[in-house]
């Protein structure tokens, strides 16, 4: 892992970890599409993470009991750490490894308690700098090595905001197995916050990537996604070992299943295919 010693860490402004669903997104959710997953058999809920900037909240899950388990790291979205990605976690749990989603936005408020997306844009997420963010991810690495993963079988996953950090840490992280990005951005102008984006990094990919995106994406234009593809076939192993799949009739957020946006259909596969990534590439 890459030394990153040199930042200067800003303090938490968030300690824990709220209950429920993002705020943001609370008005839409449709009861009966949501997906429930059980804690029966795992061992889970908030941790703290050890940081430069203090501790940074989380949320763990893993079979109770297994140690040297496969860990993935779960990226949220830009709603932060809420119900649903904490759900993911007890998928990937129940599945066999010890999945964790770190806070990211920990430091600049509680994005799960934002109503509007507008603000959340203005006031959290636009103020998250890439390197601290990979940063964090290296530490909750470290954090699940010593907690009961194996550090010789860690992967990386994300969503939406996240999605884009999984095709930047995927690059110069040799130690991971493999990555899925569900509907990352993937191209954007240079800032200070954010210097490159998935496709200035594709030629750098450690592990190979595993795209996830829909065709009726209005946030993601499809030209971005065959620039992308055509990175990735040019890119030195193992990203050219990376695939995109492209969902044609699928929104953004297409496996967001507490949102308007979810298609089961597409959902249903994409997780599959993202099982079926992990498994080919060493994560069993």
């Amino acid at each position: 892992m890459s030394d990153r010693g040199d930042l200067t860490r800003r303090k938490f402004v968030k300690t824990s970890l709220a209950a429920g669903f993002a705020t943001a997104a609370a008005s839409t959710i449709d009861a009966q599409a949501l997906i429930h997953t059980d804690e029966a058999g795992l061992t889970a809920g908030e941790v703290r993470i050890p940081t430069p900037g203090g501790a940074m909240p989380a949320y763990r899950a893993q079979p109770a009991g297994q140690h040297r388990l496969p860990a993935i790291l779960v990226v949220h979205e830009i709603f932060g750490v809420h119900e649903h990605i904490k759900d993911v976690c007890r998928r990937f749990a129940k599945l066999g490894y010890l999945a964790i989603a770190p806070d990211l936005f920990a430091r600049y408020g509680d994005a799960s308690a934002v109503a509007d997306v507008q603000a959340l844009r203005r006031d959290i997420v636009s103020k998250v700098p890439d390197s601290e963010v990979l940063a964090d991810l290296e530490a909750t690495a470290h954090w699940a090595a010593d907690h009961g993963g194996d550090h010789k079988r860690i992967g990386i996953t994300g969503f939406c905001w996240g999605g884009r950090i999984v095709w930047l840490y995927s690059a110069g992280h040799p130690e991971l197995k493999a990555a899925v990005a569900w509907y990352g951005r993937l191209v954007g102008e240079p800032t200070a916050l954010t210097p490159v984006h998935p496709i200035d990094v594709a030629k750098n990919l450690s592990v190979p990537v595993l795209g996830l995106y829909g065709g009726a994406d209005e946030s993601i234009a499809p030209d971005t996604v065959e620039r992308m593809k055509q990175a990735l076939v040019s890119a030195p192993a193992p990203g050219a070992q990376s695939r995109i799949v492209l969902y044609p009739d699928a929104p953004h957020a297409f496996f967001a299943d507490y949102r308007p946006n979810y298609r089961e259909q597409s959902a249903r596969d994409a997780w599959n295919r993202c099982q079926d990534w992990f498994q080919k590439h060493g994560m069993s």
